[in-house]
């Protein structure tokens, strides 16, 4: 970095500076976004190491696929919770890059997952999105990406029905309401490919369910689903 530069964000930073989006706190100079001290003590699953694990277990039976997990755990009023805030309603893209950097790090450094070709977002109704102003899981994605060295693609699975919060939903209630909320468009650019599906959270599997059943209606493709957190 230019010295010059680095000075005058050293000077920004005594009257503006930069707080842990999980914690509160002053970043140090060398943190992003999230401080050492809140990804130390993030709750990990270890999904990666164990291929029956909680989410995979969540999905057997519903649809088939080649692996499934998530980063950590999210419970109510932990520092997860905090930064799925952040990054869904205070307009912190950033939160989601930088926590699929930290799982693509982990997911590429156990070896244990065989990578696929493509990075698919779970997409957002276009309202949703243009309210938000992005897509929460693409941007976890583009953090996956950056790391694994894999192509994002978020034009090719689309949300047709904007089905509302299914916080609140029954796990048949949401299937329900999204068994028919999706479609793929240009198949032909994901036929015979190995896609990982990215959702930010996952609680009862209700939406990456539906989302799987569209992939998987294309020729030859199989899917392997990584959220950043898992309610579990």
């Amino acid at each position: 970095m230019n010295p010059l530069r680095s000075y005058f964000q050293d000077f920004i930073g005594l009257f503006f500076p930069e707080l842990c989006a999980a914690c509160g706190r002053n970043l140090f100079k060398n943190e992003e976004v999230v401080c050492t001290n809140c990804v130390y003590h993030l709750p990990v699953t270890n999904h990666h190491e164990d291929p029956d694990n909680q989410v995979a277990q969540q999905l057997w039976g519903r649809f088939p696929f080649e692996q499934a997990g998530a980063f950590i755990y999210f419970r109510k009023g932990n520092n997860v919770q905090k930064l799925i805030y952040q990054l869904k309603y205070n307009n912190r893209p950033e939160v989601g890059i930088r926590m699929g950097r930290l799982y693509g790090a982990v997911l590429k450094r156990t070896g244990l997952w065989s990578l696929p070709d493509y990075i698919l977002p779970v997409p957002l109704h276009p309202s949703r999105k243009k309210r938000r102003g992005y897509n929460q899981s693409e941007c976890i994605a583009k953090g996956l990406a950056e790391i694994m060295g894999i192509p994002v693609i978020s034009d090719k699975l689309c949300r047709t029905e904007n089905t509302g919060t299914q916080t609140r939903k029954a796990r048949y209630d949401r299937y329900e309401n999204l068994k028919e909320a999706f479609v793929v468009k240009d198949s032909a650019s994901l036929e015979n490919k190995h896609l990982l599906l990215v959702d930010d959270v996952i609680t009862t599997g209700s939406t990456i369910e539906a989302c799987s059943l569209e992939l998987l209606k294309l020729k030859n493709v199989r899917v392997s689903i990584a959220a950043l957190a898992f309610t579990g």
